[in-house]
């Protein structure tokens, strides 16, 4: 797991919490990047509630990421991962 996670206020406008979001580093079903240029990675996981969580973020630096999306995981990301 990171050291330092960043939000940014966008990851938390579908509802998720902070800490849904740490339970879903731990485990990743899917965790991988999806556009290099953008240095933007999906990590797909299951929540404490039971949910599939999508959450997108980038690296700052080597201990640190910034998170800038997290939700239901839609089914276009679900299909990665076969869920």
């Amino acid at each position: 797991m990171f050291v330092n996670i960043k939000y940014s206020r966008s990851a938390f406008k579908h509802d998720i919490t902070e800490a849904d979001v740490h339970r879903a580093f731990i485990n990743a079903v899917f965790d991988d990047i999806i556009d290099e240029a953008s240095d933007k990675h999906l990590l797909i996981r299951f929540d404490g509630k039971g949910r599939i969580l999508e959450i997108l973020y980038n690296f700052i630096d080597d201990e640190t990421i910034r998170v800038f999306h997290a939700m239901r995981c839609r089914n276009e990301w679900r299909k990665l991962c076969r869920i």
